[in-house]
């Protein structure tokens, strides 16, 4: 039996928008809800999964200059649809030093535009003090990433822009 699912739609945001809010489990089971955030810069890092090299890269690269964004007062916060238990035992085994949420169903990851026919896109957004998202990048491919210096250059150019180029397919 073939089940004809309806095509992804991808959310258009812009720079300026409000982030929308959602509320997930983090690796423990507590609950994370963005708009309970405010008042902090916070990093959503949208990645596909637990153990893949692309994204253990990634979040290794963002925990070796943890510094750096603690410096710029920005809270990193990952999101996968992996569950609990893969959150915990990749946090512990590559000593990430924040928060790993599940978004199980991708709905989280469809408002954001990372969701793909094949789970999970690659994708960044620094939402600002106010809820505001400030910059974005969703990744075209999967094996592609945003480099911790990459990252960093751009938040620092918030403080001497207005705006940072939004880069979404």
């Amino acid at each position: 039996m073939v089940i004809n699912k309806p095509a992804v739609t991808l959310m258009t945001m812009k720079l300026g928008d409000n982030a929308p809010d959602f509320t997930l489990p983090d690796e423990q089971g507590k609950s994370f809800q963005l708009s309970a955030q405010r008042g902090a810069r916070i990093l959503l890092v949208f990645y596909p999964g637990d153990e893949t090299p692309v994204c253990t890269k990634q979040l290794c690269d963002y925990r070796d200059g943890i510094e750096a964004f603690d410096g710029l007062e920005v809270k990193v916060v990952g999101i996968s649809s992996d569950d609990a238990e893969s959150h915990q035992q990749f946090k512990a085994r590559h000593q990430l030093p924040f928060t790993l949420l599940t978004d199980a169903d991708l709905e989280v990851a469809a408002e954001y535009g990372c969701k793909s026919m094949l789970g999970m896109r690659r994708g960044l957004f620094l939402v600002d003090e106010a809820g505001v998202i400030r910059y974005q990048h969703v990744e075209k491919v999967a094996m592609f990433r945003r480099q911790r210096d990459e990252v960093l250059a751009a938040i620092e150019a918030l403080a001497k822009e207005p705006q940072i180029k939004s880069e979404v397919p």
